[in-house]
């Protein structure tokens, strides 16, 4: 075992600090990227060391298996075998699978593995049928009443007060299914997860005799993230502590973002009131990023005052770049340049599995796994499903290509699309909750979108098209590997960090959400966005853009969350009217290059007015248009997925000599440049 001194040594004063602070109650307040885990570790291994904690009697619970696992880990190697590391629900599992016989008798219920089952059939019994999206929900909010300690004879009152929302049921309705629920559950036999801790905390609250066999194992008691607990593990820590004050718990007010799954910033924040006589601890010493990004996460919460709403960080690390603010004029801009900039990074020696792009919600990867794509960078989805994965996408594009085989169409391109999706229940108008439904919602929003940028690019654009489009974003969208950039939304980032993060997406109404309608919910935002800030080590780059579509209105403005990080007249709130590359300004172009007059949605990929004359050579273009065909019959595809005529049009305009020159092509990205250069480029020079 190693000496109880040298465990000290290599930390820093205040993570030292907390490892001789053996006796509870202590809290510890940790901010982002501070050695929390090395410091709890280290302090339950100097308390072995000292004599002063039996291994066997030290119980740590933290929240997911691997941080269980990485605990277990530290602890073995820093002599402290035999200390129980692990989740709520791991041990509350084990001990009421061991005292279930005792006090029900019969074996331990059969734990499901999905409420989905369960959910269906509570709602056929009230006569409702549900996809997916609602069943995915519906648990989530089953979920959230049980370890909220909320029955389904308040829930309607609670979740009102908590302004909670499930699709288009009312609160009345969604009570009703979680009795139909419990009902079917209980007849067969069955418990969920939540189930595990409720049964653990109902035996130690009926039965004496156990509850003190129980605390006579465990006397030492470490929580890890104590800022995600909610209200069922919070009665379950406390009957088994007993009234007893032996526990040291570690969080960040800061980093509480699981409000809809029960936790409360507020936890930590009164666990001072709680234990009487706690001592507090704060690490502040943010060994993960540079200084720059540290002040940019420091200053998110500079106009809070609550002292227990976290630490301000003080970075150890070098200076490095500044934090990078951009605003783009539409979402495929912003995507672009996202993947211009992770390309060059990757020249420049930062491995893509050292990069990561995150969001808020689901529905934002497409164009990014698209812009990725296109530029041949590898990527991996944490937390997210591939666009052209998921089930609703799937069911789309099947009936889309149904409706090409079947002959339909003829009309207006989008208004086909929105009849095809009808028929799955898709509505122009989002539904009003949050959750599986609206990323349902949104998914399916997006090909509508792609349907408009189809026709925006090529007005004669018909099912067909679309059809082939969506195969080709499919097949591009087939490159996840490994080593590759991670896309993740911002929940899923908390607990991992990256050389180089790219927070996008990040305009009101998505950050905070347009679902966030109190002050209670945009602090909530406000602690995901710092969140996704603190992922970053060396590069940070915070993007949103102005509009969602090329062609829309701009109204959208950068996240309120960035007012304490830049000056009201700061140049990155204005849209970007002249982005670096010469490729991204000729796709926002908006006045016509030959009269100057405002372009029409449909001419402004051409780059001027339908009716003003060319300002391109002519015969380039036709010898380019009669190669784009002959390319198109050899490759079995529509010519359009080879180059559109507006593309060629702007060739036969700049008249490329090298590719740099041909790069900066509107339509023209590094797969169509290493397939085409050298045709393109031949044909230029005649």
């Amino acid at each position: 075992m190693p000496d109880a001194d040298d465990l000290l040594t290599g930390l820093d004063p205040e993570q030292a600090d907390v490892a001789r602070a053996l006796r509870g109650p202590v809290s510890v307040v940790a901010g982002a990227g501070t050695g929390k885990t090395r410091a709890i570790t280290h302090r339950i291994a100097y308390g072995v060391a000292t004599g002063v904690y039996k291994p066997t009697e030290v119980l740590a619970v933290t929240f997911t298996t691997r941080a269980a696992g990485e605990m277990r880990t530290r602890l073995r190697t820093l002599g402290a075998d035999g200390v129980q590391a692990r989740t709520f629900h791991s041990a509350a599992l084990r001990q009421a699978q061991y005292f279930w016989p005792h006090v029900y008798g019969g074996p331990f219920p059969e734990i499901v593995k999905s409420k989905f089952p369960l959910v269906a059939d509570a709602l056929r019994r009230l006569g409702r049928r549900g996809d997916t999206p609602l069943l995915r929900d519906l648990s989530s909010e089953i979920e959230w009443a049980k370890v909220s300690n909320i029955p389904p004879s308040t829930y309607a009152e609670r979740a009102a007060a908590a302004r909670r929302e499930v699709a288009d049921l009312d609160h009345d309705d969604v009570a009703n299914v979680l009795t139909a629920y419990e009902d079917v559950k209980r007849e067969r036999g069955r418990i969920d997860m939540e189930d595990i801790l409720l049964v653990t905390a109902a035996i130690l609250a009926d039965d004496e005799r156990i509850a003190a066999q129980v605390r006579s194992q465990y006397r030492w008691f470490v929580v890890d993230e104590f800022q995600d607990v909610n209200p069922l593990q919070s009665t379950l820590l406390d009957l088994w502590l007993g009234g007893r004050n032996d526990i040291c718990v570690v969080g960040d007010p800061r980093q509480t973002i699981y409000s809809f799954a029960g936790a409360s910033p507020q936890i930590l924040a009164s666990f001072a009131r709680k234990h009487e006589g706690a001592e507090r601890y704060e690490l502040v010493r943010n060994y993960r990023s540079t200084p720059q990004i540290v002040d940019a996460a420091n200053a998110v919460f500079s106009k809070v005052t609550d002292v227990n709403q976290g630490v301000r960080l003080q970075s150890q690390q070098e200076p490095g770049n500044p934090v990078t603010y951009a605003g783009f004029p539409d979402e495929q801009a912003e995507a672009a340049a996202v993947a211009s900039e992770i390309a060059l990074m990757n020249r420049r020696g930062v491995p893509f599995k050292e990069m990561a792009i995150l969001f808020r919600i689901n529905a934002q990867s497409e164009t990014f796994e698209e812009a990725l794509g296109e530029h041949g960078i590898p990527y991996v989805l944490r937390g997210v499903e591939g666009f052209f994965h998921r089930a609703e996408v799937r069911q789309a594009v099947a009936l889309l290509r149904g409706a090409a085989r079947g002959g339909e169409g003829g009309g207006e391109l989008v208004d086909e699309v929105r009849a095809v999706l009808s028929s799955m229940g898709h509505t122009d108008k989002p539904p009003s909750g949050a959750g599986a439904v609206r990323d349902r919602w949104e998914s399916l929003h997006a090909i509508v979108s792609m349907a408009a940028d189809l026709v925006e690019a090529d007005p004669a654009a018909d099912i067909d098209a679309l059809v082939a489009d969506l195969a080709r974003r499919a097949d591009q969208a087939h490159a996840p590997a490994a080593d590759g950039v991670t896309l993740a939304t911002l929940h899923s980032a908390k607990g991992l960090e990256w050389d180089a993060v790219f927070c996008v997406g990040m305009h009101e109404g998505m950050m905070p959400s347009v679902h966030a309608d109190t002050p209670v919910a945009i602090e909530e935002e406000r602690r995901l966005f710092y969140v996704g800030l603190t992922r970053a080590r060396n590069d940070l780059m915070i993007s949103w853009a102005t509009t969602r579509r090329r062609g829309g209105r701009g109204n959208r403005g950068p996240t309120r969350f960035l007012d304490t990080l830049l000056p009201s007249n700061h140049e990155a709130r204005q849209t970007t009217k002249q982005p670096r590359d010469r490729k991204v300004a000729l796709r926002s172009s908006k006045t016509c290059r030959v009269c100057n007059t405002v372009l029409a949605v449909a001419d402004r990929k051409l780059g001027r007015c339908a009716d003003c004359p060319p300002s391109y050579d002519e015969g380039l273009y036709e010898r380019l248009r009669a190669w784009r065909s002959t390319e198109a019959t050899q490759q079995a595809k529509p010519a359009y997925v080879i180059f559109t005529d507006a593309t060629l049009q702007s060739i036969a305009e700049v008249k490329p000599t090298n590719e740099a020159a041909l790069a900066a092509v509107p339509g023209i990205g590094p797969a169509k440049l290493e397939k085409y250069a050298e045709s393109v480029l031949a044909l230029v020079k005649g």
